[in-house]
């Protein structure tokens, strides 16, 4: 399928909604970071970020495994980015602007404002090749989500010497 511009800023409204009432609601840490994985989990395409981020392993994971370190892959995004988060309260993000599809893909550009600081560039990767509109990749102020963590989850996996049952251990 063809990603739809349209439906694509849709999505990144949505998810920008959603991130912007759980930094205005507030409330303890653990409420937040529970908040951003359930947002993840709705908007992202985390199977496929996880998997991506792995790699290809010294050893193959079984089925099992790969369920439980995307599994594990899911909290550890969601706090890691969830903390991050917390700097946006009084602040918001705005949609700026939808790219022209390329391949599987749409970018959506938006705008970061936060409060003392200046604003920067939030942009969304959309694709519909899991079968329905996700974000696969995000890049903050030039950083792309993806890159850094399959450089962080590659490392994590090497420190255990390639031992996929360690690196779902770090990630929990």
């Amino acid at each position: 399928m063809a990603v739809d511009r349209d439906q694509a800023a849709a999505l990144v409204n949505r998810l920008v909604g959603e991130i912007n009432a759980v930094i205005a609601r507030g409330g303890s840490e653990e409420q937040m970071y529970q908040a951003f994985a359930g947002i993840f989990d709705r908007y992202a395409d985390v199977p496929r970020i996880a998997v991506t981020a792995l790699g290809r392993t010294p050893t193959r994971p079984t089925q099992d495994q790969l369920q439980r370190y995307v599994s594990a892959f899911r909290v550890y995004i969601a706090w890691k980015y969830g903390s991050r988060f917390r700097e946006f309260i009084g602040g918001q993000i705005v949609v700026e602007d939808v790219g022209r599809p390329y391949g599987d893909f749409v970018d959506v550009r938006s705008i970061a404002y936060l409060r003392g600081e200046d604003p920067f560039r939030v942009d969304f990767k959309i694709s519909d090749r899991s079968g329905r509109l996700l974000f696969e990749d995000m890049v903050i102020e030039g950083i792309n989500m993806l890159d850094q963590e399959s450089t962080e989850i590659r490392a994590m996996l090497a420190r255990r010497g390639g031992d996929i049952e360690g690196l779902i251990a770090d990630l929990r």
